[in-house]
């Protein structure tokens, strides 16, 4: 009788089940998983130990379900002890719950299987019954903090911010208790993301460009809270709170990125081997800490002023849980700024419910309405992700593609959630984690090179039927081949689909036209088809989307835009046509996708120097300084725009009038790499022939975090910083000898 993966199946739920004596389970962030995991297991042993008892052989069906149980039993007990402090929590409870929820199905497969052959079975097998035994399994919960993400990043995606609610399900599910660990998610996030950026991954960078939004929201409330809760008379002013701890600080210190902290914390954070910059998250080339007697000096004048009594930071370093982060916060009537617990969800918020989220049996919030969910399928059903910004004036990028939803779907079929997935697989302990119900947008569709010729053709006449239904089969088919394949886009090309999609651009039905649109964007991806594109006279029509299109269509003719203006003649052509203020509109008005389609086309239609005035009248840069706050998630974005319009004088005007010189300094000082790159530049540029903003520039404090930058930004950075220093210098020489 053949029994090997049933008696490796029990080896593992025995290795699985003795994991829980291990110290660090219980200080694990997934181990309400492993609880599951082992409610499981255990339904699971006295059955299986009957089985290897009795004569009953397994059929290969069972024997299959056994073998694939074994591997998840196996992994997710892997999972359990990889666990490191320094790990992403968010990536890792996605491992964890994905796993989990792999090992919840084939285990309800098993019991599906054996309750079939259940008449076959000696009666002392089948007790407990095998149908009590799927119900059982049916109630082991299945909370999925993915789904609460998704929902997040689809509410930034809109360009609304998290709620307080959403911000504590996640902060729950992934263990993100203190402000501390906030802030090291937010530094080993944006390493994540910049590894992604150095191989090109652009899908799987912008969704971690979300969920350092989402880390930075609960950061800012953070923030907020412990302010309203510190029991002062009068506010503390920021700059007197430690970063990490969010007290009063007694003895700040200055590390080599600029910033301030507090002795105490500021160490405690480099013992843990952190050598990165809590606030900006740049690398720290040292340890060395500088006393700041300048802020000490001002925060004990400003507890004199005010009767305030400074906490001490060596009892809440040492304290067990220094930062409560979803606890009660205790009332306290004294004029002394004590430490507080802290809860992400203010008081005017919380109602009479005493748990902001309520979670059903299927894993699904119950307050969640059919509208919100077709909401949901409407807005990640496009075909494609949005560019990545370009940086160097030579650089080109190709547009990640993603499936398109024709019908509804539920929410794991979107794109934020392949996103997700895609993302976490790459993780290095993460390559078996594919989330149920996703297929990876790697798998391409199949075919030989005549037989798609075939198709096509024949899909061409039905671009151009006068039936409705014909002509939107035919342009979902033909998104659908141009999606991941290179040889069908040039296959699709070739026998002239570019022409007859043009033609669809006024359409007006709104899914024809949506989806013309989003193939002539797959299309553009090939540099031969940008060409074939343009000269088919798509400019106007595209234009045309752009006004009047609904949301999917105006962002992928806005990708569309882009992707044709990398041939340098288009950029004259696009400016030409009338594109730029629609998207400038777009920018203003659009959603989050929306708003990085159009800057993206913007940028790359400002390296021509006829489009910046165009681009500056159109009213670009007051939208481009409002979306350069952080809650945004477009800084990098903007700021690259902003550096080019700067090269003129309009555009030097306007930013000057739309306040645009506060937030450069702020990203020089807290920005990316990229980003302080680019706001230098910009802050550069209006120095140069103006006193007025050198002068502005100045009173803004950028000259501490351009010292800063001169030691420890990208080479170019550096320079920058360098030469706008340089000619501070120059200039304050100069009117002294005026």
């Amino acid at each position: 009788m053949e029994v090997s993966w049933l008696r490796v199946l029990l080896d593992n739920i025995s290795s699985y089940l003795s994991i829980s004596s291990m110290d660090t389970l219980y200080s694990n962030p997934a181990h309400k998983y492993y609880t599951r995991g082992e409610d499981i297991a255990k339904l699971l042993q006295p059955v299986l130990e009957n089985l290897v008892g009795s004569d009953a052989s397994p059929s290969e069906l069972l024997n299959n379900g056994f073998e694939e149980l074994s591997q998840y039993v196996d992994e997710l007990r892997e999972q359990f002890q990889s666990w490191e402090p320094l790990f992403s929590r968010i990536f890792y409870v996605l491992q964890i719950e994905s796993l989990a929820t792999k090992l919840r199905e084939s285990s309800l497969e098993v019991f599906q299987l054996l309750k079939h052959c259940e008449q076959h079975l000696p009666a002392d097998l089948v007790s407990p019954s095998f149908e009590d035994c799927i119900e059982l399994v049916k109630l082991v919960g299945r909370d999925e903090v993915s789904y609460t993400i998704d929902l997040a990043l689809i509410d930034q995606k809109e360009g609304n911010g998290p709620t307080s609610e959403v911000l504590v399900k996640i902060a729950e599910s992934v263990g993100l208790r203190s402000n501390q660990e906030i802030l090291i998610e937010g530094v080993v996030l944006a390493s994540l993301k910049e590894n992604a950026e150095l191989t090109e991954n652009n899908t799987e960078a912008e969704f971690i460009e979300g969920l350092i939004s989402l880390i930075t929201h609960m950061h800012d409330h953070l923030t907020n809270i412990k302010q309203s809760q510190l029991g002062c008379s009068v506010p503390v002013p920021p700059d007197f709170r430690c970063p990490l701890s969010l007290e009063l600080m007694t003895d700040p210190v200055i590390v080599t990125s600029g910033q301030t902290y507090e002795r105490a914390f500021i160490e405690k954070w480099f013992d843990m081997g952190l050598m990165v910059c809590p606030k900006t998250r740049q690398p720290l080339t040292q340890t060395s800490l500088t006393p700041n007697f300048i802020v000490k000096a001002f925060i004990s004048n400003w507890c004199e002023s005010n009767n305030v009594n400074l906490p001490d930071p060596l009892e809440l370093v040492q304290s067990s849980q220094p930062f409560p982060l979803l606890l009660e916060p205790a009332s306290d009537d004294d004029d002394e700024c004590d430490s507080q617990p802290l809860s992400l969800v203010d008081e005017s918020e919380r109602g009479s419910s005493s748990s902001p989220m309520k979670i059903g049996g299927n894993g699904r919030t119950e307050s969640l309405d059919a509208t919100k969910c077709e909401k949901l399928r409407q807005v990640l059903s496009r075909s494609v992700s949005a560019p990545g910004i370009v940086f160097e004036l030579d650089t080109k990028t190709e547009r990640n593609t993603t499936p398109p939803a024709p019908a509804p779907r539920a929410p794991a079929d979107t794109s934020v959630s392949q996103a997700r997935v895609e993302t976490v697989r790459r993780l290095p302990s993460a390559r078996h984690f594919h989330h149920p119900g996703i297929i990876p947008a790697t798998i391409r569709e199949t075919g030989s090179s005549s037989s798609i010729e075939s198709e096509v053709k024949k899909l061409i006449e039905d671009l151009k039927s006068s039936s409705l239904e014909a002509q939107r089969e035919a342009t979902a088919r033909i998104r659908i081949l141009s999606r991941n394949s290179t040889d069908n886009r040039i296959v699709i090309a070739r026998c002239g689909a570019i022409d007859s999609l043009v033609n669809l651009l006024y359409s007006t039905d709104e899914r024809i036209q949506a989806d013309a649109v989003t193939c002539l964007l797959n299309l553009s991806i090939n540099d031969n088809n940008k060409s074939v594109i343009a000269d088919s006279g798509a400019i106007e029509p595209l234009i045309h989307v752009l006004r009047t299109g609904n949301l999917e269509a105006k962002e992928n003719s806005a990708a569309t835009l882009f992707s044709l203006s990398v041939i340098e003649e288009n950029k004259t052509k696009i400016g030409e046509a009338g594109a730029i203020e629609p998207l400038v509109d777009l920018l203003g008005n659009g959603s989050l996708r929306g708003k990085k389609d159009a800057a993206t086309a913007l940028f790359n239609l400002s390296i021509h120097h006829e489009n910046k005035a165009k681009v500056i009248e159109a009213g670009a840069v007051r939208y481009l300084v409002e979306l350069m706050d952080p809650a945004a998630g477009m800084v990098e974005k903007a700021v690259v725009v902003l550096a080019n319009l700067a090269t003129v004088k309009e555009g030097k005007v306007a930013i000057g009038e739309e306040g645009g010189i506060p937030v450069l300094v702020e990203v020089v000082e807290l920005g990316s790499a990229r980003g302080k790159e680019n706001a230098t530049a910009a802050l550069l540029q209006l120095s140069m022939h103006s006193q007025r903003f050198c002068n502005s520039i100045i009173r803004e404090g950028a000259i501490p975090p351009l010292v800063a930058l001169t030691k420890s930004g990208t080479a170019r950075a550096k320079e920058k910083a360098h030469n706008l220093l340089k000619y501070f210098k120059s200039q304050k020489q100069g009117q002294r000898r005026g």
